[in-house]
């Protein structure tokens, strides 16, 4: 065979392609030969026309690359003038003359393939039917072509459909260059099928990989594709049969005998007659596996069935799955996203994922190892919840215990306990060893004493100087070793925090869930309402978040008496901060407020528990939104006076709830127990943040250490950046320092699978099977409201900010914050939010804590909040029942 030239070939059948051939023949050629290629797979034979047939053709355009490089001059959302240009091109391909050469070639290839037969026409591009992205239905597809001028002519609009709206409007926004794309032309011989449809090896809703679910029905598949008619659905698992659901089927597109395809009426008898029998079905569904086995991953399938045999015509990766967390074992795995616990979702880079791994003390055998319950996927780690599960006691327990921190997660652990496929596998109950138990007693005694009897008001301030020696004492640790020994001293520092912290806080964090849950029950039981519950949490003390928004707003005061210091941070850049703000009129006051603020809290940050991302030491700008929208939108020590304002409301509402009770049978008692349970919990549950407060300081001190080392190695030149540290892991990191060598190859790669990672949305629960849990809230709601869990009561109305990142914060006083989630970075904007609304959270996390602590209204877990509901629109949040209503 011969082409441009031997190398380059303008022609490959399909017997010549594997996946290696995929510059030459795009995605699609490319998993076609590759289905040549399984055991007992039927593919009608065909050729690939070749991209070097493409640049050949397009090559003989002197205007064609200057038609193209001015799209890249467009606007992704100039949509009008995307089209007119995408139109001019395939205009200008379509009258192009195909080169005498490759016409040759492409006759000659039909004629050896049968020019008695009829074929389809299909777009294969360089970017298309790839593990990272599908691009199904972006080119055109031409079917039941006969006769020589057809089939070129064909092969002609193939190429210049790379060009479509779609296509185009596509590329623009997954970032691939329109000059970059190159497109082959399959040419397949058509089957004339009874039935055909698609066919995925995982469950295209749920993500279950166990589950193959086949869409069928009469004529060619193009109907469905193209949605014109309802399918008959089939699901198998484990090779049975487990669902099936017949659609009644209108219409069907067959071949005409003369060329191209009609659409025509099914008669009534058969349009709700299945399209498969169930032994079909299974067959079709173990080609299937075949199919995917070979691929090594889900696959989408087009197939047809003609004569009782099946003919797979297409094969491509199903891109819309989110990775499944790894297991050692064929069981079911629960596995809850770290992320949604800590209220940072977004993708985390490999050192990131390597120390939170680390960090955990459970699932593995030695300090400096990772831990096993928590697993990568898709740049985010998951808490494998199946070795908890296996205690019946704690079965019982759980999905109350997750209800503080998210209601779906509780919902989602009720959902998988009773799966059939967790029945099955759960082994004979596991008890609670006695050893456990005892360990246990000691704390179960010190939160009784502390509920009944025990003053509680040092347990604060005990705590801060804990942290500030437990950080100096690390501090001085990592500087006194280095290289390897420094990060093996990382890794045995890190397994350390979690143990040492909860010895401490052990006996003071539950006390304060604890009273919180009393006073809301008792209320309840006594009086009959729960009235004053939303008041009781009201600024309490020794919050170091708290402290944290307060001190920002201290800082706002400072800033809002100097004119050119405003003028200033509205233009100011990360890295000359400090610097340039010295030679600004008023600096003299502002800087030592500002410098006393970054002292204290510079280590803090958004999604501060991935040691990659940036502190406010690092960035301050980050808080410059929220500090200028302080200054527009709350008077001076403002601030200060809602907090106070917010204690004595808590004094009141004490007083208040006392009164009550003392006119109730046994009122004496009634009122001192809930005195008590009232003072323990103001006094304590201000603690609630200070383990992050520790354990972020340490990340601090941590990630100063590994730029330390990323600093030698990128001056000795195997790293191009210290920063480059970021996409290692902590042995990696080790190994590295231990050879002086690095394949930055693998960086690279890393860089890739991240920005790819980044754009997923993480499921909350997801199982081993790649089920994706996702139970509904269970609030009452009114039609068209959005439901989420209630966790700071009250109702506000007023204008949603949709806000997704904290330095693109800007807000006035009295909106209503709209975000994905709330962590402490995000508390100087509570000073002015009249509500809350996230897309993650529970009674315990931190916008609920906060928000109560703020006397604002708060609904949290509502699902896709931040999509649903548009910046600037009026919303109604009813913090009481839990649901978020738009207004207009």
């Amino acid at each position: 065979m011969k082409g441009a030239n031997s190398m380059n070939p303008y022609v490959l059948y399909f017997s010549e392609i594997d996946r290696a051939s995929l510059s030459s023949v795009g995605g699609k050629g490319a998993n076609l030969g590759e289905l040549c290629r399984v055991p007992g797979i039927a593919v009608p034979g065909g050729f690939c026309v070749t991209i070097t047939a493409y640049t050949d053709f397009v090559n003989t355009s002197t205007g064609f690359a200057a038609l193209v490089k001015s799209l890249d001059l467009i606007n992704v959302d100039a949509l009008e003038e995307l089209k007119a240009t995408g139109q001019r091109i395939r205009t200008h391909l379509n009258n192009l003359d195909i080169p005498a050469p490759i016409q040759q070639e492409i006759i000659r290839a039909w004629h050896r393939t049968g020019s008695h037969y009829a074929y389809a026409v299909r777009s294969s591009a360089t970017a298309e039917d790839l593990p990272g992205a599908s691009f199904a239905g972006q080119q055109d597809t031409f079917l039941n072509i006969a006769g020589e001028k057809d089939l070129l002519d064909c092969v002609r609009k193939c190429w210049a459909s790379l060009f479509t709206d779609r296509a185009i409007v596509y590329r623009q926004k997954n970032g691939f260059a329109h000059d970059q794309v190159k497109l082959a032309v399959v040419v397949q011989r058509m089957v004339f099928p009874e039935v055909s449809g698609i066919m995925f090896t995982a469950d295209p809703v749920t993500g279950n990989r166990r589950i193959v679910t086949i869409d069928a029905s009469f004529g060619l598949g193009e109907a469905l594709v193209s949605g014109i008619v309802s399918a008959d659905l089939y699901q198998v698992k484990a090779g049975k049969l487990r669902k099936k659901q017949i659609a009644r089927k209108e219409v069907a597109i067959y071949a005409r005998p003369e060329g191209g395809t009609v659409k025509a009426a099914i008669p009534e008898e058969r349009k709700t007659a299945p399209a498969l029998s169930d032994e079909q079905a299974v067959r079709l569904a173990r080609l299937g596996r075949s199919i995917e086995e070979h691929f090594k991953s889900p696959q989408d399938i087009e197939w047809c069935l003609a004569e009782n045999e099946i003919f797979i015509v297409q094969s491509r990766p199903i891109t819309t799955l989110y990775p499944v967390p790894a297991t050692t074992d064929d069981k079911i795995h629960l596995f809850l996203s770290l992320g949604h616990v800590q209220m940072m979702t977004e993708a985390i880079k490999p050192l990131g994922i390597s120390v939170l791994r680390t960090l955990n003390p459970l699932g593995k055998n030695s300090p400096q190892v990772e831990s096993a319950l928590l697993q990568e996927a898709g740049g985010r780690l998951y808490i494998d919840l199946t070795p908890l599960l296996a205690y019946p006691q704690l079965r019982k327990r759980l999905p109350g215990i997750l209800l503080n921190l998210d209601q779906l997660f509780s919902r989602a652990v009720q959902d998988f306990i009773g799966k059939e496929e967790f029945k099955a596998a759960a082994q004979p109950g596991k008890k609670i060893k006695f050893d456990l138990l005892k360990k246990a007693f000691p704390t179960v005694c010190a939160v009784l004493s502390n509920i009944l009897y025990r003053e509680n008001n040092q347990a604060i301030g005990m705590m801060n100087r804990f942290i500030t020696d437990q950080v100096k004492e690390n501090r001085n640790k990592l500087q006194e070793v280095a290289g390897t020994d420094k990060i093996t001293q990382i890794q045995e520092m890190l397994s350390s925090l979690m143990p040492t912290v909860i010895a401490v806080i052990k006996q003071y964090l539950p006390v304060a869930i604890i009273t919180y849950k009393l006073i809301e029950s008792l209320s309840r039981k006594w009086l009959g309402d729960t009235n004053e519950l939303h008041n009781i949490s009201k600024s309490p003390p020794g919050n170091v978040t708290t402290e944290m928004g307060l001190a920002l707003g201290d800082v706002a005061d400072a800033v809002g008496n100097h004119p050119a210091v405003i003028e200033y941070l509205e233009h100011a850049a990360d890295e000359t901060f400090f610097e340039g703000l010295k030679n600004v009129p008023g600096s003299q006051d502002v800087l030592p407020v500002f410098l006393g603020f970054f002292e204290r809290y510079g280590m803090r940050g958004t999604g501060e528990i991935d040691v990659t991302r940036p502190r406010w030491r690092e960035t301050p700008t980050q808080l410059v939104p929220a500090i200028l929208s302080h200054i527009r939108g709350v008077k001076p020590g403002q601030h200060r006076l809602d907090f106070l304002a917010g204690q004595e409301e808590a004094e009141r509402a004490a007083v208040r709830l006392s009164e009550r009770l003392r006119q109730k049978p046994l009122g004496f008692i009634k009122a001192r127990t809930m005195q008590r349970l009232i003072k323990v919990h103001r006094s304590l549950i201000g603690i609630r943040e200070h383990p992050k407060y520790f354990i972020v300081q340490n990340l601090d001190a941590i990630k100063q250490a590994v730029l330390q080392e990323a600093g030698k190695l990128a001056s000795d030149g195997i790293l191009a950046h210290p920063k480059d540290v970021f996409w290692l892991s902590l042995e990696d990191i080790k190994e590295v320092i231990e050879t002086q060598r690095i394949d930055r190859n693998v960086i690279t790669r890393r860089k890739e699978k991240f920005q790819q990672e980044a754009k997923l949305a993480p499921p909350r629960a997801i199982t081993s099977e790649g089920e994706i849990l996702t139970a509904k809230p269970q609030a009452h709601v009114p039609p068209g409201a959005l439901a989420g869990s209630p966790v700071s009561a009250g109702t506000v109305s007023g204008r949603a900010r949709v806000i997704l990142r904290l330095e693109e914060a800007k807000m006035d006083k009295g909106d209503i914050l709209v975000a994905p989630y709330t962590d402490p970075g995000w508390t100087p904007l509570f000073l002015l939010a009249a509500g809350l609304v996230t897309e993650v959270g529970g009674l315990m996390t931190h916008g609920a804590v906060v928000a109560r602590e703020y006397g604002i209204p708060a609904v949290v877990g509502v699902d896709n909040a931040t999509r649903k509901i548009q910046d600037g629109q009026k919303i109604r949040v009813d913090g009481t029942q839990g649901f978020v209503e738009i207004l207009e």
